[in-house]
């Protein structure tokens, strides 16, 4: 059995390393076009080498499609992360048939299932895995991603210089559970599915990353990105009831960025949550102001042996 403890990384000296941007969940149409939008002023801000997002709730809330996938890609996103919703569409399962699009389903799925359980994105000669991981509290059954990301990791060896966790969960002692297990294996575990940001960015012993959630893109005046009346109705009277997208007032955009050293431990994380009254408003932005930011760095590290 592989050792909980054993680190992941080699020890190797390597020209570079890199910088990651996260985006949290996607959330319906308003999502997707902030993406669009303000995604080049983010670059600007960040300098990533590299882009990825939790897509799960890009088409309509519920899943993504192959259209959507494509989107997101063409707007400058490299990997794209699912959770609890990936089978809401059933159009993801020719997006995995296909095996074309940078999209992955929780690796805690049972043997079989479709689709990969991580994805590889290259620059220059630097390998960062990207995977994601469903939380089993309060979720929908599902395998230990514990033992799920032991499996996992033992198939990286030699396959990739660094690994990002995406961890979908909604209890936040089974996120910092897993970052803890995993702390010197990958560079960064990094939380969705709440869609409320949090402030605890830091960078454990071992040299991984960790923030409990990276909130979401997308609608600000909603509940979680949905129209307020439909989960109101649901709460107040245990009827059923539709959710949609809102698609009108504020949106907001969280996001979490991480920088990665030659070795591929993280030496510096940064949180931060944009918000604008209005899409329009954001589609018309020049310049990003934060609204709230986290950040820990591993002193007289950061910005050396790191990314560029």
């Amino acid at each position: 059995m592989l050792d909980a403890r054993a680190p992941f990384f080699p020890e190797k000296e390597r020209v570079h390393g890199m910088r990651v941007l996260f985006l949290g969940d996607i959330v319906g149409r308003p999502g997707r076009r902030l993406v669009a939008a303000v995604l080049p002023l983010l670059r600007a801000r960040y300098a990533p080498d590299i882009v990825l997002a939790n897509g799960e709730n890009a088409a309509h809330g519920k899943g993504i499609t192959r259209d959507i996938a494509r989107q997101l890609v063409d707007a400058g996103i490299d990997a794209i992360t699912l959770g609890n919703h990936t089978w809401d569409n059933r159009d993801v399962f020719e997006l995995f048939a296909e095996g074309t699009l940078p999209v992955v389903r929780p690796a805690n799925y049972p043997p079989g299932t479709p689709g990969p359980a991580f994805w590889i994105v290259e620059r220059e000669g630097f390998r960062l895995a990207v995977v994601s991981l469903m939380g089993r509290a309060f979720m929908p059954p599902l395998c230990d991603p514990f033992r799920a990301i032991d499996e996992l990791l033992r198939e990286l060896v030699g396959r990739a210089d660094a690994v990002f966790v995406d961890v979908h969960a909604e209890a936040t002692a089974e996120k910092q559970a897993l970052a803890w297990y995993l702390d010197g294996r990958v560079s960064a575990v990094v939380g969705t599915h709440t869609h409320v940001p949090t402030a605890d960015a830091r960078i454990l012993p071992g040299g991984t990353a960790y923030l409990t959630d990276v909130g979401m893109t997308g609608p600000r005046d909603g509940i979680l990105g949905m129209e307020r009346e439909g989960v109101l109705r649901r709460t107040l009277t245990y009827l059923p009831a539709r959710f949609e997208v809102e698609e009108r007032g504020g949106v907001e955009i969280g996001v979490c960025a991480v920088e990665i050293d030659a070795a591929g431990r993280s030496v510096r994380i940064e949180s931060a949550r944009f918000t604008w009254d209005s899409l329009e408003e954001a589609e018309n932005a020049t310049e990003l102001v934060p609204s709230g930011e986290s950040a820990a760095e591993v002193p007289g590290r950061a910005r050396q042996e790191g990314g560029r």
